[in-house]
């Protein structure tokens, strides 16, 4: 019984979930603003967004409309990304500075941090430390987040104490061994993403959510007059470049300013706008990429008459379990995938001709989903 991804299911989205943070006037709300449309207030003073900003928007991807257009398809369902515009912090937000703690929280839910970094100059635009030094802002911020994660590493250290003490419940001796361990690495102000941890110590780790633990990208925000320029002729962008490479953490550079700009033109003109600067893609284009690949997520197609839709998996996902993204009936009863890639598939004019030409391979459960596959499950409940 084949799969058409337009029946009736059950299904199981997963939706990346990025957390937008960084000091007060950097520009985070107006770049959120920008990439969501949601409407988040952008002022010149700290603490305007009082509660999280959740906006959804669509990854772009070509493929998409490509297939839609070969399928005549009657509806596109791009996969999605979540941002959540967290409360500008400051210095003692883990002591509850600035309704730090309240923010701090909202943290835990994400699944990868994005910092927006000030790295322009503006006499009209406040900074909540009177000049503008990126490589302080990212260590304020990021000090807060260890110190919080301190206070929690405390709290269940506190909660297995007992349990641990004289080593008769080995799990809980253990597990405080290595909070111990951990606690001594955050208090040399070190984040727990950098502790080399063993596969049992990671599994705890996890368990703790801890805020320093979340991967990280680095979004230098410039200014409209810097648009254009090479990267590495501006300063504050390099020394954010420098810290983040020096962190294993990415960095990319944006002007929330022209984002603005962007997000209302039609598709035409926004292309010739970013040809006029020479970029061959937005800043949302940029931080979607650089997200997926961050989380390790990839993305494969079902196409049809009625839906060209993309799914979005974890790399190393294998066919049974990327088919219950769409229902637990097609895991449960997966008796084989129909695969071609995308390119191959457009240049075959559809799946009939990619079959005639032998391009449709049949695969079993071992098989591992590939970015840019086009897939027809085949399965039986």
């Amino acid at each position: 019984m084949p799969c058409h991804p337009a029946r009736t299911r059950r299904e199981k989205e997963y939706a990346m979930k990025l957390g937008v943070v960084g000091l007060p006037n950097v520009g985070k709300s107006t770049l959120f603003n920008a990439i969501t449309h949601a409407g988040a207030e952008a002022a010149n003073y700290p603490f305007c967004t009082i509660e999280p900003n959740v906006g959804i928007v669509a990854v772009p991807d070509e493929r998409l409309t490509k297939l839609a257009a070969l399928y005549a398809s009657k509806k596109v369902t791009p996969a999605v990304v979540e941002f959540v515009d967290i409360a500008g912090l400051v210095k003692g937000a883990s002591r509850g500075e600035g309704l730090g703690n309240k923010f701090l929280s909202h943290i835990r839910e994400v699944d990868a941090i994005v910092h927006v970094v000030r790295c322009f100059e503006d006499a009209n635009v406040t900074h909540v430390e009177n000049t503008v030094d990126p490589v302080r802002d990212i260590t304020t911020i990021n000090l807060e987040l260890i110190l919080a994660d301190l206070e929690a590493v405390e709290k269940r250290q506190d909660r297995i104490r007992n349990a641990a003490r004289g080593g008769a419940d080995k799990a809980a001796a253990a597990e405080f061994a290595f909070l111990e361990k951990l606690y001594h690495h955050l208090e040399e102000e070190k984040p727990a993403s950098s502790l080399a941890v063993n596969e049992e110590e990671k599994a705890l780790l996890d368990n703790l959510f801890l805020l320093s633990a979340k991967p990280v990208i680095y979004c230098a925000n410039i200014s409209e007059a810097d648009m254009g320029t090479p990267e590495e002729a501006l300063p504050l962008v390099q020394a954010v470049k420098d810290y983040a490479a020096g962190h294993g953490a990415e960095t990319i550079v944006v002007c929330a300013k022209t984002e603005a700009e962007l997000a209302e033109l039609s598709e035409e003109d926004k292309a010739l706008f970013l040809e006029e600067f020479g970029l061959k893609e937005s800043g949302l284009d940029k931080l979607i990429k650089a997200s997926y690949s961050l989380l390790g997520l990839i993305s494969y197609l079902t196409a049809g008459e009625k839906e060209t839709r993309a799914w979005t998996i974890v790399k190393g996902t294998k066919a049974p379990q990327a088919a219950g993204k769409i229902h637990t009936d097609f895991e449960k009863g997966f008796i084989r995938a129909e695969v071609v890639d995308y390119e191959t598939l457009l240049e075959c004019g559809g799946l009939t001709g990619a079959r005639e030409k032998g391009k449709v391979r049949s695969e079993g459960k071992d098989y591992v989903m590939k970015d840019g596959d086009v897939v027809l499950f085949r399965f039986n409940v």
